[in-house]
């Protein structure tokens, strides 16, 4: 089985034996952050397999030599604040997903940063036994190594078993977040839900996950642009949103690790220069 993730756009990327082998179409033109970043001025699969290509080499990526401790990528991306909430014990543990792993239960902040904070939105993937063994050196717990199935609800409630009760969970879907709301009052959990990958959702979709949320990523949706209302808010390009008040203070946790100087104002959110936003919102 090969790896897939989407990224850059929302473009699909086949990856086997460590090699791209398959490259989509971008559903966006123009992304700020990796403008920015790697200096991409417009999105094509030729950028998108390049950029891929550039994770492999630099860290790894759906290979055996997969670095898992890396510097921050992003200032207020969802590794980057979970990270700061298990370091300041805001958080007891995460529920998140790794290529060549699935999904990954850890408390380890530098951990949690290194799976994540290169990561796009991973579809499918398979067990590859040098990144399994490097999370568990470090403290984490593969869901299910033989499979390396990602599925943050079964996450979740091995997390539970564990006795772990303030859990920082990623979702992708909106039907898992609120999957994750149900299983949160049966287990009596204290869950931070944080959608991430939302570029595409409909605008019914954005409405359940916004609802279910506690963070979510805007990517390059225009439905959760449209209709977030959020406590908090950190960027205005590709801006991450707190929803909710124990959102809220992660992030702002989170603002006190950023090293430049940051403005604190009120004003009426969202905040979205149109000049900064992704090019082809969907």
């Amino acid at each position: 089985m090969p790896h897939i993730m989407e990224l850059l756009g929302k473009t699909r990327v086949v990856v086997k034996d460590g090699k791209v082998i398959e490259v989509g179409e971008p559903e966006v033109e123009w992304c700020p952050l990796f403008a920015k970043i790697r200096g991409i001025k417009k999105i094509t699969p030729e950028e998108v397999k390049k950029n891929m290509e550039f994770r492999i080499s630099d860290f790894g990526m759906f290979t055996d030599k997969r670095r898992l401790e890396l510097e921050d990528f992003v200032g207020f991306g969802a590794s980057e604040v979970m990270m700061t909430g298990l370091s300041r014990g805001l958080l007891d543990t995460t529920v998140t997903a790794c290529e060549g792993a699935g999904t990954v239960i850890s408390n380890n902040p530098t951990l949690v940063q290194g799976m994540g904070g290169r990561m796009s939105g991973l579809v499918e993937t398979e067990p590859i036994d040098a990144i399994i063994n490097g999370i568990q050196e470090r403290g984490g717990i593969v869901l299910d190594p033989s499979t390396a199935k990602m599925d943050p609800i079964a996450g979740v409630k091995k997390a539970a078993e564990l006795g772990y009760k303030k859990i920082a969970v990623t979702a992708a879907f909106a039907a898992t977040a609120k999957e994750l709301r149900k299983l949160e009052a049966e287990l009596g959990l204290d869950l931070i839900v944080i959608g991430v990958h939302v570029t595409g959702l409909s605008r019914e979709e954005a409405e359940n996950l916004v609802e279910n949320s506690d963070i979510v990523t805007s990517c390059a949706s225009k439905p959760i642009r449209d209709i977030v209302k959020p406590l908090a808010q950190v960027g205005t390009a590709v801006p991450l949103f707190a929803l909710t008040q124990k959102g809220k203070e992660l992030v702002i946790e989170r603002a006190k690790d950023i090293q430049s100087p940051i403005l604190i104002n009120t004003m009426a959110l969202p905040v979205l220069p149109d000049h900064k936003q992704p090019k082809e919102l969907k």
